[in-house]
């Protein structure tokens, strides 16, 4: 190290075969000593170098070349080739690390991954010098992790309740009956919930898992009525024209019920009543309870539902794969269409009390129960391809908790990127824990 910083303070002129210059002369020297751009050398290997984006920040005494977007996980920076612009021809420049000190000679391979790194100007002619602190940043996380935790035990003391978790208002609902009687509580984060006491205006024996949300009203549907509230505890019935065998979802910014008008058929919520909307379902495959939905954008950009597996009226537990889509090109059925895709795949297991997301570019399904009333365990379940194929998600990169028990009946909810997992039940006890999950790279640029 002393020999370079003897090399540095003897050398009057250093020319810079990389380095751009705009002010220099062959009879003038420069005072200028400065940095106006950084970058890493392409890296076939390693192509995350090239795109790392640096800003060069002038301070009165040291200045700062840092990267904003941190450079991607696992590259290395031992052996980086540097690139530095200057804005004229510098009498000489060297970098500083914690281990060497080296003169730049435009072809130079350093080790960026001890810090603090620095790098010093001495202008051509020789009265200016400029030191820089560079801060090459890479990402000290996985991207492709998903990070888990529990966040609450439970929401109310053990019971064979049977749960329903909505958003309302940006709030966590959360609505229990246990026969008997029903509570409702509320929560900002999923971890800190509030007990609003017990629902009126909804009928005995309500049904809460078939409650929907549209984000700001609940509704409920049974017999000839549709009931509705604000908040969860105030509920208004209101009298419509067909039976409501079950709420469905909220989808395109309609709310969507099952009813019976001789045979099933799907019908939307409208001005006080329900108008049918010709697609039709068959009472043998279409569910009636405990099926899974998920509402996203196709590839093709347009309006999707799915409605996956549950009971049919008459017991049967359906490996079906109702998916719905909406089109305005299409004049048929108010442009919607439905078709079941389980038709062409019949080897979709049958399934009960799942719950399914979009999340991160694909679907992803929590728990659940075969005809057997097999658990399908921990393991976490994916479609890249929209519903048509699924694969258990990578157990090294996706997995839940330990304290996490295989459930069916268990809701999920997406909000602000984060994944949150509420209740459910196995075959000995009903859950009222909460968990929540992100993807470590959303949000990254």
């Amino acid at each position: 190290m002393k020999r370079f910083l003897y090399l540095f303070i003897v050398l009057t002129i250093v020319v810079l075969t990389a380095c751009d210059s705009t002010s220099s002369s062959s009879t003038t020297r420069s005072s200028v000593a400065q940095l106006t751009a950084f970058a890493f050398a392409n890296d076939t290997k390693r192509p995350a170098l090239s795109k790392a984006v640096f800003t060069v920040e002038e301070r009165v005494d040291t200045g700062l070349v840092w990267n904003r977007d941190s450079i991607q996980y696992g590259t290395s920076l031992d052996t980086v080739i540097p690139r530095f612009t200057f804005a004229a021809t510098p009498g000489a420049a060297f970098v500083r690390t914690p281990d060497t000190l080296c003169v730049l000679t435009g072809n130079d391979t350093l080790n960026f991954s001890k810090q603090p790194i620095y790098l010093t100007i001495r202008s051509a002619d020789s009265k200016t010098l400029k030191t820089y602190e560079i801060k090459a940043s890479v990402h000290q996380v996985d991207p492709d992790l998903y990070a888990w935790e529990q966040i609450a035990d439970s929401i109310y003391p053990q019971d064979d309740s049977e749960q329903k978790v909505v958003s309302l208002n940006n709030n966590f609902v959360m609505i229990k009956s246990n026969g008997f009687e029903l509570n409702a509580y509320e929560s900002e984060d999923g971890e800190d919930w509030v007990d609003l006491g017990e629902p009126e205006g909804l009928p005995i024996g309500t049904r809460v898992r078939q409650i929907i949300s549209s984000g700001d009203t609940l509704y409920y549907g049974d017999g000839k009525n549709i009931y509705t509230s604000a908040d969860a505890i105030e509920w208004t019935a209101h009298s419509v024209n067909y039976t409501v065998q079950t709420m469905v979802l909220y989808w395109n910014k309609e709310v969507w019920a099952l009813v019976d008008n001789s045979y099933q058929e799907l019908a939307i919520w409208k001005k006080g009543s329900l108008k049918l909307t010709g697609l039709k379902a068959f009472n043998d495959v279409f569910p009636i309870s405990d099926f899974a939905t998920v509402c996203f954008n196709s590839a093709s950009e347009r309006e999707r539902a799915m409605i996956i597996g549950g009971f049919a009226e008459n017991g049967r537990s359906l490996n079906t794969r109702w998916n719905l889509e909406y089109s305005p090109h299409i004049p048929e059925n108010g442009g919607y269409r439905m078709e079941e895709y389980s038709i062409d795949r019949p080897q979709f297991t049958s399934l009960t009390g799942a719950s399914v997301i979009w999340y991160n570019n694909q679907l992803m399904m929590f728990g659940g129960v075969n005809a057997d009333m097999n658990y399908f365990g921990r393991d976490i379940l994916i479609s890249k391809d929209e519903g048509l194929n699924w694969v258990i998600a990578d157990t090294v990169k996706n997995r839940l908790p330990e304290v996490y028990h295989a459930r069916q009946k268990q809701n999920t909810i997406v909000r602000d990127n984060n994944i949150y997992l509420f209740g459910g039940q196995d075959a000995t006890r009903t859950y009222s824990d909460v968990y929540k999950g992100r993807l470590n790279s959303i949000g990254w640029k």
